[in-house]
């Protein structure tokens, strides 16, 4: 069962559903290959259970699997042990199971730029995975991702507006758009779990207000938001952050970087992975909360085609049930996606209220 604190911890707990989760993306998502040498990294905050079960998977596909644990980290983008960035650089594939993951580092870097197949699962436990992978009719969600890449990709001018007081314009200018959670069939392409599209209009174009209600993480204090996080954006660039107790604390881990790319917009991403319905304070799971809409700051990697930059780290927060206009053209409202096409899809996935 689910707890108020966590998740049931018992070895049986979902453990048949779990094997043929980790089955399912080892083979169908990761796309294994025999012979291929597979690297599954975790921290003393991962779910140890998860990484058993994707070893076991990427054996029994025929792989070598190679598991690499070690402490974690005091916050997220750091680059770890010097065996830890040795064993990812000679990578096949590599599976992050990390809390304080290495999504951004020069570790990470050199490891694509070897030709690894990545894949960012921070925090992923034995309900996150069976819920968002081994429940999820993993083609029709990427025919929908599709769908929402190219609706959003054919625009100029993006709103995004929220309950909250979100109020954000933008203009993509041509911009690219990417389903981060595609599979992953290309060497040196980096992936994250399925249900989101990713990009970032013309950075010098975001203005207005973006208020996070849903979950902010890191700094590791944070996750679920009890209070409202309201962010004031200039051409791009975070000028101030107001609210509650949380708000002090994220404009403080902000500062102590002493990094001013730390304030600039990284990325705008939709989340419809139908298997996340609530925040959980697991970033990935929250980032793919169905019908959100998610922001990142600081670090901007080369997949997302924006201007890319290294910072010092790198945050993500959720905005919960957002309306988003396409030039002029409503395709979500309030949370619930309204354009014809968008709606036939959530049908065929089963979504509630669709």
């Amino acid at each position: 069962m689910e707890l108020n604190i966590g998740i049931e911890t018992r070895d049986e707990f979902l453990s048949l559903e779990l094997a043929k989760s980790a089955r399912k993306l080892v083979e169908d998502i990761m796309l294994v290959k025999e012979g291929e040498e597979v690297v599954i990294t975790g921290d003393t905050s991962s779910d140890r259970r998860v990484i058993e079960e994707v070893a076991k998977a990427a054996y029994a596909a025929g792989a070598i699997p190679t598991v690499v644990w070690y402490d974690t980290r005091p916050t997220a983008v750091v680059e770890p042990p010097r065996a830890v960035a040795g064993a990812v650089k000679n990578a096949d594939v590599w599976i992050e199971f990390s809390y304080a993951y290495i999504l951004h580092t020069l570790a990470w870097k050199e490891a694509l730029n070897n030709g690894c197949r990545y894949i960012c699962l921070t925090g992923m436990d034995t309900l996150m995975m069976v819920n968002t992978i081994g429940r999820v009719n993993y083609p029709k969600m990427l025919e929908l991702g599709e769908k929402l890449r190219s609706l959003v990709e054919q625009a100029d001018e993006v709103i995004v507006k929220s309950p909250s007081g979100t109020n954000l314009i933008a203009y993509n200018r041509g911009r690219k758009v990417r389903q981060s959670g595609k599979l992953a069939d290309t060497k040196g392409e980096p992936i994250m779990l399925g249900g989101q599209v990713s990009w970032c209009p013309v950075e010098e174009t975001i203005n207005g207000t973006l208020v996070f209600d849903g979950a902010l993480w890191p700094p590791a204090e944070l996750g679920l938001l009890k209070n409202p996080v309201k962010l004031t954006l200039e051409k791009g660039v975070v000028t101030k952050i107001e609210g509650g107790i949380e708000a002090e604390i994220f404009e403080r881990w902000l500062k102590s970087f002493n990094d001013p790319t730390m304030y600039w917009l990284a990325h705008y991403s939709l989340g419809f992975n139908p298997g996340v319905t609530r925040p959980t304070g697991r970033i990935v799971e929250d980032e793919r909360v169905f019908g959100c809409i998610e922001m990142g700051i600081g670090s901007q990697g080369p997949q997302i085609r924006g201007k890319t930059w290294k910072s010092a780290s790198h945050t993500d927060g959720i905005v919960l049930n957002p309306t988003i206009i396409l030039d002029g053209v409503v395709i979500e409202e309030n949370g619930k996606y309204v354009h014809p096409e968008l709606v036939k899809i959530c049908k065929e996935l089963g979504v509630s209220g669709y």
